[in-house]
């Protein structure tokens, strides 16, 4: 009786050794141990470096689990194989991570960037609006005397706003408001699916992707 082995594999997996065995593109079970084990050290990719670049630099290949189930059928022909997973999938091949200095600058570079964009789009739908007049003629209209501009409407629209933000945002710092993920989480999400539904798209028009023949 053949053994049943189901296989789980996401859109896009992410590896850091060049030689790819089935465990590190993939999550399999088996009633049987000992064919387990040996199917999570089953290799199925290796990357190579070209010969004209002096560093190991990110590459990209797509895959179809029918690519993967011909090669398990190969090593096994005894094993039914049940696909629980993605159809088509992205595999990535980075050699290592950046240095953490690197990443720290990058990303107060990018802070950075942000903060003064934020701030100059503020700024600049205040005067769009005419928040100042508005503010002034409230201020003028319920105290009686004139605005200094620097009161506490002021004041409070300014922490109205700095709120308003991480509420919506739902983060401060490393800590989370509520444990629903954020909206740039979401977008990131959905961006990052697009972008691999597209590639494996293009790939397969290509006739690139590694699929049976």
């Amino acid at each position: 009786m053949a053994d049943t082995v189901y296989l789980k594999i996401e859109q896009n997996v992410l590896v850091r050794e060049p030689s790819v065995v089935l465990k590190d593109v993939a999550k399999i079970t088996s009633t049987n141990r000992p064919l387990l084990n040996k199917l999570k050290q089953m290799k199925v990719y290796q990357f190579h470096t070209p010969a004209n670049q002096s560093r190991k630099k990110k590459q990209v290949e797509v895959f179809s689990v029918l690519k993967i189930i011909e090669l398990i059928g190969q090593e096994f022909p005894n094993v039914d194989i049940e696909n629980i997973g993605e159809k088509d999938f992205v595999l990535e091949y980075e050699p290592k991570q950046e240095p953490k200095w690197l990443l720290y600058l990058k990303t107060a570079i990018l802070c950075v960037l942000i903060f003064f964009g934020s701030a100059f789009t503020i700024m600049t739908f205040n005067n769009d609006v005419g928040v100042g007049e508005v503010f002034a003629d409230f201020y003028q209209q319920v105290m009686g005397t004139e605005s200094s501009g620097f009161t506490v409407l002021e004041i409070c629209y300014s922490i109205g706003l700095f709120l308003g933000i991480m509420i919506f945002f739902n983060h401060m710092g490393h800590k989370k408001i509520t444990h629903d993920p954020t909206p740039i989480q979401v977008e990131m999400r959905t961006y990052e699916k697009d972008v691999d539904a597209t590639f494996i798209e293009n790939c397969g028009r290509k006739g690139t992707s590694n699929d049976v023949d």
